[in-house]
């Protein structure tokens, strides 16, 4: 069952397997059962993924989402503070998230083994549970490419690497929190370096400005890597510590998830109930990799669901978006008075 929810292909099979998993996790994840009896709901009656209980994010912080069936060594824990009460998500099968990674990877972007991986981040050896460094370090071992590495603290190296890799022509991937890829423009500039440009080069920002610098729209920022790195393919990542898949967003601020995961836009005043496609609201998300813990999550982020004719008309710039898809959705930001959290923590 767990594998196969990589195979999704149509809107029946998503249906069935959110079921099978809705059932699975409540009759095996203590948590998660007493949370929807509290509600006083029948599991018996949940026929559509829409009525699926969605569990509030922040039950990561204070108790542990594991099968009974599992035990798990690895755990991955949100950035922050250490006055801050941080999230924990146990992994009771680590090749699981290996197989969420390299698919969905490979079904927005390409194959891992194609492209040279360098990352704006800490390494591995410095973040060991955080799950975006675990990504990141695990598509660099995929890649095996000699030049893979982190360039947090060595901007000089990181610039004179990227220019060289550009006159070879290579495939170059750039990881990095918004606010570390924003100072190593900064340095560029201040040194009057010029990053030379390459259509085999994409950058990959995976959020995280709050309390580090002025903020400024998705829009503006992407505007301005655009022009400092020189390259049209300016991409997001979408993922938090609580999720074992990815989103990603391939041009103009429009994510798609993988077939195994959906975003749903739920009301701010009603959490149990859903706006229209169009409509701003919070967001909740189905992620079936997420076996083990909880499948069905409450976030506090904001976002909508776009709208068919929206997608159309973007669609006439951007040759990713040729296709209507349930599951292309924006990212708007956070719920007023949720806490700080996220990659922009990560460097602490």
């Amino acid at each position: 069952m767990t594998k196969s929810v990589f195979n999704i292909q149509t809107e029946e099979e998503f249906q069935q397997k959110c079921l099978e998993t809705f059932q699975y996790q409540y009759h095996n994840i203590e948590v998660y059962r007493k949370f929807v009896d509290f509600l006083n709901i029948n599991p018996d009656e949940i026929n559509e993924f829409e009525k699926i209980p969605f569990l509030p994010i922040e039950m990561f912080k204070n108790h542990t989402l594991l099968d009974k069936n599992k035990s798990a060594d690895l755990f991955f824990q949100s950035s922050g503070t250490t006055q801050m009460n941080l999230s924990k998500h146990w992994i009771a099968d680590e090749k699981l998230y290996q197989e969420s990674i390299e698919k969905s990877f490979e079904q927005f972007i390409g194959k891992p083994e194609d492209y040279i991986f360098l990352g704006l981040l800490p390494s591995y050896l410095e973040k060991q549970n955080s799950s975006l460094i675990y990504m990141v370090d695990f598509l660099m071992k995929k890649s095996g490419k000699p030049e893979n590495g982190y360039f947090l603290y060595n901007h000089q190296d990181l610039f004179e690497l990227l220019n060289k890799l550009s006159t070879e022509n290579k495939k170059v991937i750039l990881f990095g929190v918004s606010f570390a890829l924003l100072d190593f423009l900064d340095f560029a500039e201040t040194n009057h370096h010029t990053i030379t440009s390459s259509d085999q080069l994409i950058i990959i920002e995976t959020g995280g400005m709050k309390g580090r610098k002025q903020e400024m729209t998705k829009d503006e920022l992407l505007a301005i890597f655009h022009k400092g790195f020189g390259t049209e393919k300016i991409y997001s990542e979408y993922s938090m510590t609580e999720l074992l898949s990815q989103a990603y967003s391939l041009g103009q601020n429009i994510y798609e998830s993988p077939n195994w995961m959906r975003i749903l836009i739920r009301n701010t005043e009603d959490p149990f109930s859903y706006v229209e496609p169009g409509r701003n609201g919070a967001i909740n998300i189905i992620d079936l990799a997420n076996r083990h813990s909880c499948s069905f999550i409450a976030t506090q982020d904001l976002g909508r669901i776009l709208l068919n004719s929206e997608i159309l008309r973007f669609a006439q710039n951007d040759k990713h978006l040729a296709e209507i898809s349930k599951n292309q959705f924006q990212v708007l930001g956070r719920i007023d008075h949720s806490d700080i959290r996220g990659c922009s923590l990560l460097v602490s």
